[in-house]
């Protein structure tokens, strides 16, 4: 075991730490991620975590920590997060880098990717089958109105997440869009330009209301890799709270859903535990048509379509459907 490690691990922990196993989450070198499922002398199992970017540190951490124990105290299982004997998250060195350093629990559920990984794809895994729990336990998290950050999660609207981040995801993935689709055919610059304008108005009328929605603090990262089950393939939790912050419901509900369907079913299963305002009724739509129009599928739809007229034709349709279509959210939103 690296000396490194086992200083770390000293920091937090009186065991005598024997084995390791090291998981490397890293996305280049401004986002250093190291993961350590360690193994001590008495067979207890823990998880050191070192991380170098911009949206890891001591503070942030600490919401991680109690948004873990918001949903623990709701009875979902979610690994406790420890700070080291003296009461802190420290700085360590490691490999050249300054990392935030925290340690876990040993989770002793399993995801449901690695679970049903031979017979259930993710979508299907996670929107279908669980689809139930997940927005039960959500609902529940959003009714709680938590606020004790203003630290916002990744999937932040109109704010960004991190000091690296140029402007929200979203904008983004709608920059993209325009960017590749400027680069079409003549033939289709008015649908374009159309889109476009439909896309940029909406958006500023959301701006002001969408600032009046209601938020709590939600573990905002709802995938695969990150839902928990036990033996039988029950639902008991999630983990991974990274991405965790402030969030509007009704933005990580629709971030999270699939398709217009999947939304309203997901709505239907929240408001049982939810009371939805009318002013989340009135910002419902307004909301899918700037989330869902112009996301990162789109670009790939078009990139998909080729030179084939036919194809981007089909694409810019749907994209301008999805901002014009009266769909009733609120017949969901009892």
């Amino acid at each position: 075991m690296n000396d490194d490690i086992k200083y770390v691990f000293s920091l937090f922990f009186d065991d005598t730490p024997i084995t390791d196993h090291l998981i490397d989450t890293s996305r280049g070198d401004a986002d250093f991620r190291a993961t350590f499922i360690i193994e001590t002398a008495v067979g207890s199992k823990y998880v050191l975590k070192l991380a170098d970017n911009d949206f890891t540190f001591p503070e942030k951490i600490s919401v991680w920590q109690r948004t873990a124990e918001e949903y623990r105290k709701l009875g979902y299982f979610c690994p406790r997060i420890f700070r080291d004997k003296s009461g802190y998250f420290p700085i360590v060195d490691y490999r050249g880098h300054r990392c935030a350093a925290y340690a876990e629990e040993f989770a002793p559920f399993r995801p449901i990717e690695d679970r049903f990984s031979d017979d259930f794809g993710e979508n299907e895994a996670l929107y279908d089958r669980y689809k139930r729990d997940i927005w039960q336990m959500t609902a529940k998290i959003a009714a709680q109105y938590f606020d004790y950050t203003d630290y916002p999660s990744a999937y932040c609207l109109f704010e960004t997440f991190c000091p690296s981040d140029k402007m929200d995801e979203v904008l983004e993935n709608a920059f993209a869009w325009k960017e590749y689709a400027d680069k079409l055919p003549y033939e289709f610059k008015e649908q374009v330009e159309r889109i476009w304008r439909l896309w940029m108005e909406n958006r500023a009328a959301l701006e002001p209301r969408y600032k009046k929605l209601p938020t709590s603090v939600f573990q905002a990262d709802l995938n695969a890799s990150n839902i928990l089950v036990d033996d039988e393939g029950r639902f008991v939790g999630v983990y991974d709270f990274n991405l965790c912050g402030r969030d509007v419901f009704l933005n990580y509900l629709m971030r999270e859903s699939n398709g217009v369907s999947g939304i309203c079913e997901a709505l239907k299963i929240a408001s049982e535990y939810y009371r939805f305002s009318d002013i989340e009724k009135d910002a419902a739509l307004m909301l899918y048509r700037c989330l869902k129009p112009l996301w990162y599928t789109r670009v790939e739809e078009l990139k998909k379509a080729g030179k084939d007229p036919d194809a981007i034709r089909t694409c810019l349709n749907e994209a301008e459907h999805a901002l014009t279509s009266p769909i009733d959210f609120s017949e969901y939103m009892r």
